[in-house]
């Protein structure tokens, strides 16, 4: 089973932009620690703080993926091409965020993707990742 986990812009820097709202580990730790909790699974990793990057890898992979965890970040809340990209695809997209988007500023509360993803998984910190990933498995 090959599951790809898509990051958007400024993901890179967790572990070290706004703790209190991302946490303290980098996702590259995180991500070594879910394949090892998952060895049964082919994990990818792809990030990117360039949207029509994002595309692209959506593009590359939304045929052949049995699934894909997509953090979009900030283009959740904006990127109608980001929408367009998943709902162009067969391969099962899980939205997911690490902060509860809901109790933050009221434009992070419109996700232009979530009617084109199988589900949406908000507000469980890093585990929102696993979450989604046993909801593919």
């Amino acid at each position: 089973m090959n599951i790809y986990i898509i990051n958007g812009p400024n993901l890179n820097l967790l572990g070290i932009r706004e703790k209190s709202i991302y946490g303290e580990q980098g996702f590259e730790s995180f991500f070594e620690d879910l394949k090892t909790q998952f060895p049964s699974v082919n994990l990818h990793y792809y990030q990117s703080n360039v949207e029509g990057e994002l595309i692209n890898k959506l593009h590359e992979i939304g045929f052949i993926a049995d699934g894909i965890i997509f953090n979009a970040g900030g283009y959740t809340h904006t990127s109608v091409a980001i929408a367009d990209a998943i709902a162009g695809i067969t391969s099962p997209v899980i939205e997911v965020h690490i902060s509860n988007v809901y109790a933050r500023e009221e434009y992070r509360h419109v996700s232009l993707m979530a009617k084109n993803c199988k589900g949406v998984i908000s507000g469980f910190g890093l585990a929102s990742y696993k979450l989604a990933l046993d909801s593919i498995l």
